[in-house]
């Protein structure tokens, strides 16, 4: 980027109209892959929003502004004519004619006319016109005319070759050749009537009419060029473009709502043709167009669409920028631009170029690639791959041959100073008294520069054309570096490498991995540059007037033209877009209007006035929905504030197809309000939303104008239904769920309450229980308790009763003499004895102890069988615990009698001597 200064007042007085007829509009190609069918095109139409058809031979192909549809006939036959009316497409095919109309998805439906034919049968006919006047269709054969109207056809026949019709003072004129004559006809009544032509259009193949001037009709013919047909009757069109048109056999005519015609020819384009000015634009396949062989043309507001023998073409009418392009490949890619001597000359990598009578032409000597041309001084110098050149006479001479002549500077204060940034350094020009130039190295430096910036008289900045930056100090002579200072990674600067240099209002400023940073020069170091920070991942290729040129990184390579305030316009033309030069992008100022970009195959030239004069009053078309679809579901297209209803289970891929066909290069911007919120620029008309909550959304899609104004925005609503499981039906069944959980809760805590007032009943039922067997227990423990002391008395009482008795019987026994009665005392004895044995009392010692003990005689006598009542009656005094002195009186024995008869017990118990017998019964169960 460079600004020129030193011409610049003088170029805004320099004439343009030198290159009128090299500059041509943009033209947008659509090649057969591109939309998918046969490369013939016979007819264009567009409906009222500017989405183009085309009678194509395998169908009607239909374009939205973003993507490309065929239709075919139910038959497959070859459409050859289509005509928008409404919302119908109507199309002529082989013995065939109707209409289509889109369904409620957005799709074109066909529906045959021909049905409406009463007792006609075509003769291979094929319709190769359509044209409306007032309330009636008409479908033109060659042979016959079909009038189409309250949904009745009229066939026409005309008794001759009909090869057009048009509409001339609310007239129909025919024109063919038959048995009636050739040439033009009224249509009146359903009758042909000659218009006198004085022989004009005898034996002449008339294959376009068209109105152009109130009153007159201009009639193409096929070889013949054209002739006029006004109220003074038919005379040849004087015009000096008829002579090209007769050469290059037109063959479709068209007038333009400018006032300017645009004729179809078979062998060389288009020709665009400006009545008042007389000024002839040829557009042919050399300038751009596909194909030479014009079907057909039709105009859409400022776009001009040609049908080719192979493609479609658009052409932009009355643009603010235009192109030369170069298809020869001579001229290669233009690096700079500069006019000198009411010349344009061009920089390119082959040489130097310049327009002399709209031809371009080689500077000699200047082959080689050209990096600069600069005006200094009054001369033209090109910085060159050789070196560094002036231009004298024609003709280019060295005047430095130090390689690689990149920008040159004017050094300050020095008038006839110049520095410039080489392959191999910088280096430095001087004119003298006598007008010669010389130039010399700047000593100390001796790396290639391609970028230099003055922070102050004599100290630079420069940068290496791949890796490096460098803050240069100069002495007073500007002939060698006194100090140098190489900016690196630890200086703040996030690389060192491709780093853009640019002295921005008096600030060094540098672009380096996608953004923005300036020098301190009173800290000594770089800081971030705010004020460009809104336009990271943008280069900056020009800047001027207070407003700056701006280019996306990205592919999409936008212009932005901005003051960094509120005037902002975005540039976003295909063409530009696509030939622009990656990284070496330029712009020319020629003044505050006219600008020139360098391309890789040409230059453009773009008008910003009349560009902004166009915006100023633009509104934005609204754009239109053309599909809706989820995952699986295509849904139909409805109106603004319609609702879509979108199943949970499909909702996780949606997309929406907007188009906004009267825009050439249409930018989007949309907002998607609702449970999760989006909102973003698009380059093209297709939206996707991937796994979007449930829930409502308000999606608004504007179309946005080059100058960042929106349209009115489309408002596409649309739901989506939350899963089933969340489902209305599934919330009343949770609500009834929900009910039935608190109702089991509550019966469940109802069961539990009863289940534990049951337990507390049965745990105090028990607790009675125990306490009533406690009770019984301790009542049944004293009773044992007092039987054990009643069994235990019984017992003492047995044992002294017996003790008293037996020892009365000794003592009787040794007193027994002196009884003087012997059997007396024999009674006495025996009474004695039977008091010890006495069976009473046993019983009664019995009954007390089985009470205590129950069953201990029957489970002993179980055990051991052989046991005697003696035997059972010592072990019932063993149980008690009694000892042997004890059971002696209570059995009646002695001492050492009990003691035997232990010993007789323990064998019949089978007890070991060293067990306790008394333990023993004691325990036993």
């Amino acid at each position: 980027m460079k600004k020129i200064l030193e011409y610049l007042i003088i170029l805004c007085f320099v004439p343009f109209t030198i290159l009128a007829q090299n500059l041509q509009p943009p033209i947008q190609n659509y090649e057969v892959f591109d939309y998918n069918a046969s490369s013939k095109n016979w007819s264009l139409t567009a409906n009222e929003n500017g989405e183009l058809f085309s009678a194509n031979n395998m169908g009607l192909l239909h374009f939205n502004g973003e993507e490309w549809k065929l239709n075919a006939l139910p038959n497959k036959t070859i459409i050859r004519s289509v005509l928008a009316i409404g919302n119908k497409i109507y199309t002529g095919s082989y013995e065939e004619f109707g209409y289509w109309k889109n369904n409620d998805f957005g799709e074109l439906e066909y529906t045959s006319l021909t049905h409406l034919i009463k007792g006609h049968a075509f003769t291979s006919e094929e319709f190769w016109q359509i044209l409306k006047h007032e309330d009636a269709i008409y479908f033109r054969s060659f042979s016959k005319i079909y009038k189409y109207q309250d949904n009745k056809i009229e066939v026409l026949n005309t008794e001759i070759v009909v090869s057009d019709i048009a509409i001339l003072n609310d007239r129909l004129v025919v024109a063919g050749s038959g048995n009636i004559g050739s040439g033009v006809f009224w249509l009146q009544n359903g009758e042909l009537m000659p218009i006198d032509d004085l022989g004009h259009l005898e034996n002449k193949i008339i294959n376009s009419m068209s109105e152009f001037k109130e009153g007159s009709l201009l009639i193409g013919t096929k070889l013949n060029g054209c002739y006029v047909l006004s109220d003074t009757g038919i005379a040849i069109w004087d015009e000096r473009i008829n002579e090209d048109l007769k050469v290059h056999q037109l063959n479709k005519i068209l007038p333009l709502t400018n006032g300017k015609l645009v004729f179809g020819t078979i062998k060389n384009g288009i020709y665009i043709y400006d009545l008042g000015l007389k000024k002839v634009l040829n557009l042919n396949k050399e300038s751009g167009i596909q194909n030479n062989t014009v079907h057909s043309i039709l105009q859409y507001k400022n776009q001009l669409w040609v049908g080719l023998d192979s493609g479609i073409d658009r052409v932009r009418l009355n643009n603010a920028i235009n192109y030369y392009t170069d298809f020869s490949g001579e001229l290669g890619t233009v690096y700079d631009i500069v006019f000198f001597n009411n010349r344009l000359f061009l920089g390119s990598n082959t040489g130097v170029y310049y327009f002399e009578n709209d031809e371009l032409k080689f500077v000699k000597g200047s082959q080689g690639h050209v990096w600069d041309l600069q005006v200094l001084n009054g001369e033209l110098f090109c910085g060159h791959n050789t070196g560094t050149f002036k231009l004298t006479n024609g003709t280019l001479q060295k005047v430095s041959d130090i390689s690689g002549g990149y920008l040159i500077l004017k050094i300050p204060d020095y008038p006839n100073a110049f520095l410039q940034g080489t392959y191999t350094g910088i280096s430095k020009f001087e004119m003298d008294g006598n007008n010669h130039w010389s130039a010399s190295r700047v000593l100390g430096l001796d790396f290639p520069v391609n970028q230099i910036c003055y922070e102050n008289s004599n100290t630079i900045w420069a940068a290496h054309p791949y890796k490096g930056l460098y803050r240069i100090e100069l002495d007073k002579e500007y002939k060698r570096a006194v100090n140098i200072k190489e900016f690196s990674l630890t200086d703040n600067l996030p690389s060192n490498y491709n780093v853009k240099l640019y002295n921005i209002e008096n600030q060094i400023v540098f672009r380096s991995e996608d953004k923005w940073f300036k020098y301190d020069p009173i800290l000594d170091r770089i800081l971030p540059f705010e004020e460009f920070k809104p336009f990271e991942n943008k280069n900056l290729i020009h800047y001027g007037n207070d407003h700056f040129w701006f280019m996306n990184a990205s592919d999409s390579r936008e212009i932005i033209y901005t003051d960094l305030k509120k005037d902002s316009l975005v540039i976003a033309d295909p063409q530009l877009r696509r030939r622009l030069i990656p990284i070496d992008e330029q712009i020319i100022p020629v003044n505050d209007s006219l600008y020139y970009f360098t391309l890789s195959d040409g230059f453009g030239k773009m008008n910003l006035s009349k560009l902004q004069r166009e915006l100023k009053g633009f509104e934005p078309p609204t754009p239109f929905v053309t599909a809706f679809k989820d995952e699986r579901i295509a849904y139909p297209i409805i109106g603004n504030n319609k609702m879509y209803e979108v199943a949970y289970k499909n909702s996780h891929d949606i997309s929406i197809k907007v188009a906004s066909p009267s825009l050439q290069h249409a930018q989007y911007f949309y907002e998607l309000i609702g449970p999760k919120e989006y909102a973003a620029h698009l380059d093209n008309g297709f939206l996707n939303f991937q796994n979007l909550p449930f829930g409502d959304y308000e999606l608004k899609v504007f179309t946005v104008s080059m100058n960042n104004k929106k349209s009115i925005p489309n408002t596409i609503l649309f739901t989506i239904n939350p899963p089933w499981y969340l489902s209305k039906v599934s919330m009343f069944f949770y609500f009834l769920l929900f009910l039935g959980v608190i109702y089991a809760i509550r019966w469940y805590n109802r069961l539990k309450l009863d289940r534990k007032h049951g337990k507390l009943k049965e745990k105090m039922r028990r607790e009675q229980e125990d306490a009533l067997a406690q009770l019984e227990n301790e009542k049944l423990a004293k009773e044992i308790k007092l039987k054990q002391k009643e069994l235990t008395r019984s017992a003492m009482n047995m044992a002294k009763k017996n003790e008293l008795i037996l020892e009365l019987k000794n003592m009787m026994i040794v007193n027994k003499d002196e009884f003087s009665n012997q059997q007396r005392y024999r009674n006495l004895v025996k009474k004695l004895d039977n008091s010890i044995k006495n069976k009473e009392e046993w019983k009664r010692f019995e009954i007390i102890f089985k009470e205590l003990h129950e069953d201990f005689f029957e489970k002993l006598l179980a055990t051991y069988p052989s046991l005697t009542p003696k035997d059972l009656r010592l072990c019932a005094y063993l149980k008690m615990n009694l000892s042997s002195k004890e059971i002696a009186p209570l059995m009646g024995i002695t001492l050492r009698g009990v003691e035997i008869h232990r010993y007789r017990l323990r064998k019949k118990l089978d007890i070991d001597s060293a067990q306790n017998i008394s333990n023993f019964l004691i325990t036993f169960k």
